[in-house]
């Protein structure tokens, strides 16, 4: 792109002609053992001759030939297979592939760009939309704490919920964020203590700040402390610059899960149980 950037600015500057390139184009020469760059000041330099030397070799050349040329080395640059296996892996991604597909055959290669690029970019933002979202469990024989989804026997302490968010903290899922905690906190029994596993959380902006706030005080008043474990320095500082220090005192931050959990065992005396045991 910096190539062709460079020569038609030169062009320009000198009166030449446009330059422009295509992927049918590479795709002929890698199809005829091309292996570097150097392949297009060859190609150049034959057709300079063929010009100067042999102009009318080609001029009764079917033009259906040169077609069948190019649609040969474009079906080249179809990956079936690759296309069959993210269909099976990933369908949403799948579908964007034949979307942006379908809009260059139907609208034209920059419009079909202009459309894989926004679908892309929709696709990243569902993504954050609705991330992925779990309870944790202490697992015995394993070291730290472990998603429930994955571990259904997963031991829970009384009153004490641990709680992983992956995904940075924005206007776009505070709300659900914020949905989900509640949730939580209405859970039976109810818990004491609601601890955010903020390893993956990388930013909170302005609008999900004030969703925490606002559960904050909604909590405090049910008598259940939010606290955060394992949240990363640059996102701590940013509560501060939202001047939340006073309804996040240093005491609601841990810098490890483990930490958290002895706090609160230190305060509340909870017990470890199994999932059977809440029968």
């Amino acid at each position: 792109m910096i190539g062709i950037g460079a020569a038609n600015v030169a062009a320009g500057l000198f009166q030449g002609f446009p330059v422009s390139t295509s992927g049918s184009r590479t795709a002929v020469a890698e199809q005829s053992g091309a292996k570097t760059q150097l392949t297009g000041l060859v190609g150049a330099a034959m057709i300079t001759l063929m010009l100067l030397f042999l102009p009318g070799l080609l001029q009764d050349l079917p033009q259906p030939t040169l077609a069948a040329v190019v649609i040969a080395a474009a079906l080249s640059l179809a990956d079936v297979k690759g296309t069959a296996k993210l269909y099976r892996q990933r369908p949403v991604e799948f579908s964007i592939s034949i979307t942006a597909f379908l809009g260059v055959a139907l609208l034209g290669v920059l419009p079909g760009i202009v459309v894989a690029v926004v679908l892309s970019i929709l696709n990243v933002f569902r993504r954050a939309w609705w991330p992925y979202q779990t309870r944790l469990g202490r697992v015995d024989g394993l070291h730290g704490y472990h998603d429930v989804t994955s571990y259904p026997q997963a031991q829970q302490l009384d009153g004490l919920v641990l709680y992983r968010f992956d995904a940075p903290l924005f206007f776009a899922n505070a709300r659900t964020f914020r949905d989900e905690i509640r949730k939580l906190a209405n859970s039976d029994p109810r818990p004491r203590w609601i601890v955010i596993a903020a390893e993956p959380i990388t930013d909170i902006d302005t609008t999900a700040a004030d969703v925490l706030e606002e559960l904050n005080t909604t909590l405090a008043k049910q008598g259940i402390s939010l606290v955060f474990a394992e949240l990363k320095h640059p996102v701590r500082s940013n509560l501060e610059d939202y001047e939340m220090d006073e309804p996040f005192t240093p005491d609601r931050f841990f810098p490890t899960l483990n930490e958290a959990v002895q706090a609160f065992r230190a305060e509340t005396g909870g017990q470890w149980h199994s999932p059977s045991s809440d029968a």
